[in-house]
């Protein structure tokens, strides 16, 4: 019955009726059943028993059987490949139609003299170094302050020379204003001191990024209430210090000089040293993409952070091939574009540490090279490839990873002695330092070393900086040969010295055994002697004895 006030009828049944329904089906089945099996009909399909043995020329029946069926296959196959090309063609045709129909005749494509459609220019790889020398141009020219950004924990190494020197030739009112990220990985001395040493030369800040911003439409809304209940997210990564200071500083500046238009700031600096990530905290939203590997940003990019005042992101500066490998492993994009392998920048690396500092960072027991470190710490971090067989590829990655981005904590001393480069002079550094408020800056540094928590001396690695990592900014510079062939130079002499002192020793060791064999022949042979054999008897050995060495895996 439909009731008034709805569009359908209910179908809801009582229960009765619903059972008396069933009822009715399954006899109706079962009487269905019962007449089939009374006509013989079933539903089951009897099997083909074949050809019988007994039957005669079995063999010649089954063989025209099989081609039979290849015949028919054929012709069903030639059948199909007929019915594709068919509409294969009758696309193309409607494509053709399509195509003539929404072209109008004026915008057709001009054609050569030869009769030829003039072809389209490839869009060029942003990936390559001429791409991203010609971006980090753009962004020196259109900009009024260049921000040099460089990692606390080699400040040195961070800095390059060519850039700097680029910048000031310039000419103009162009300034240049170094920023100090990451101070959370290095102990508060070290960053102090580097701060005094950089400010010699150019306005120097302090600064701790966020990598924890979301996008600004995701971003959640600001509360004039906030509840008793709710905890702040105050974690190391969400932190972010130095910011304020860093964009009072720049508003400040774009107030002075700018009369019209805004101050257009470029922040530039090696791969990985946090550039967009500055931006992001001045910023307070996700306005730039980051990431853990690097060469995230491959073109230049735009973002207001005031009225008058803009920033732009640039892609990371190409490191020259005449570096140092253990600058070459941090700077530069060697191991990501397959010039070099992750175990050789792990290798280069492990030079310039202390090893007993890696063991206590890592808690991995000694190790003799930079294979067996990776051994263990496949072992310790469960990175096994089938079989239990340590992936030494995988470890490779997550200890260059660590190292590169905002993790590790290592820090290199300051130089007692400062003196200034080749391309500086005391009035160029007094012009450079014209126009910012530097007490503004010293006591925004001070509060932002009061508020970051930085690590303990003992707990962060000694790293020896080998200076300045020198860069490329015009594509002439780029040299045509393999990547890092000047670089491989003094490992390859090494190499040779290495090679010539294991030829030596192994003459000895040989001499040696000759020598012995000759004893023990004239010895004779009814004579049985045992040879005495150092035995060391240590708690070491006693307490490892039982264990297995996995150092004899890897000889």
């Amino acid at each position: 019955m439909k009731r008034p006030k709805l569009k359908k009828a209910s179908k809801r049944l009582s229960c009765a009726k619903r059972y008396k329904i069933q009822k009715k089906v399954r006899e109706h089945n079962r009487k269905l059943r019962k007449e089939a099996k009374k006509k013989g009909v079933s539903k089951r399909v009897k099997k083909d028993i074949g050809v019988p043995n007994s039957a005669p020329f079995k063999e010649e029946i089954l063989r025209e059987a099989e081609q039979r069926r290849l015949q028919v296959e054929e012709e069903k196959e030639k059948r199909r490949q007929a019915k594709k090309e068919q509409r294969a063609e009758k696309r193309k045709k409607e494509k053709e139609a399509a195509s003539k129909a929404a072209e109008p005749t004026a915008k057709k494509a001009r054609k050569d003299d030869n009769g030829t459609q003039s072809e389209k220019k490839p869009a060029p790889d942003r990936s390559s170094k001429h791409f991203l020398c010609a971006e980090l141009n753009k962004v020196i020219d259109a900009s009024d302050v260049v921000i040099e950004v460089l990692d606390a924990r080699d400040p040195l190494g961070c800095r390059c020379p060519q850039l700097e020197e680029a910048v000031l030739q310039r000419g103009g009112t162009k300034k240049l204003l170094l920023v100090l990220n990451k101070i959370d990985l290095v102990p508060k001395e070290t960053v102090e001191r580097w701060i005094q040493c950089l400010q010699q030369e150019f306005p120097a800040v302090a600064f701790k990024a966020s990598t924890q911003l979301r996008d600004g439409v995701v971003k959640a809304k600001k509360r004039r209430i906030v509840a008793s209940n709710e905890v702040l997210d105050r974690s190391r990564g969400a932190a972010c210090f130095g910011n304020c200071c860093l964009a009072e500083l720049l508003i400040s500046y774009a107030d002075k000089t700018q009369s019209e238009g805004s101050l257009r700031v470029g922040v530039v600096g090696f791969p990985n040293v946090g550039k967009s990530s500055i931006i992001n905290s001045i910023k307070g939203s996700l306005a730039c993409n980051v990431g853990i590997k690097r060469g995230t940003t491959k073109m230049m990019q735009e973002v207001h952070i005031a009225k008058n005042v803009k920033l732009i992101d640039s892609p990371g500066v190409v490191a020259s091939p005449s570096n140092p490998p253990a600058l070459m492993a941090l700077r530069s994009l060697q191991v990501e574009e397959g010039g070099e392998s992750v175990l050789e920048a792990v290798r280069n690396l492990l030079k310039q540490c202390d090893k007993t500092q890696i063991m206590l960072q890592y808690n991995i027991p000694d190790f003799r090279n930079s294979l067996e470190f990776l051994t263990l710490f496949a072992k310790k971090r469960g990175y096994l490839q089938k079989g239990g067989v340590p992936n030494t590829e995988q470890a490779a990655t997550t200890f260059l990873a660590d190292w590169t981005g905002a993790k590790l904590s290592y820090h290199c001393k300051a130089p007692e002695n400062h003196s200034l480069p080749a391309y500086l002079s005391d009035a160029v550094v007094t012009e450079m330092q014209n126009g910012w408020n530097l007490n503004k800056i010293k006591t925004g540094n001070k509060e932002t070393l009061k508020a970051v928590r930085f690590p303990n001396q003992a707990s962060s690695i000694g790293f020896t900086s080998k200076g300045p990592t020198s860069g490329l900014l015009s594509v002439a510079d780029i040299p045509e040969g393999k990547p890092g062939a000047a670089a491989t130079e003094e490992e390859a002499e090494q190499n040779e010295e290495s090679s010539e002192t294991e030829t030596t020793e192994d003459s000895n060791k040989k001499e040696k055994a000759e020598k012995l064999q000759k004893k023990t022949i004239k010895r004779k042979k009814g004579n049985v002697r045992f040879q005495s054999v150092p035995i060391d008897i240590s708690l070491s050995t006693a307490i490892t004895d039982d264990a297995y060495d996995f150092n004899t895996d890897f000889k």
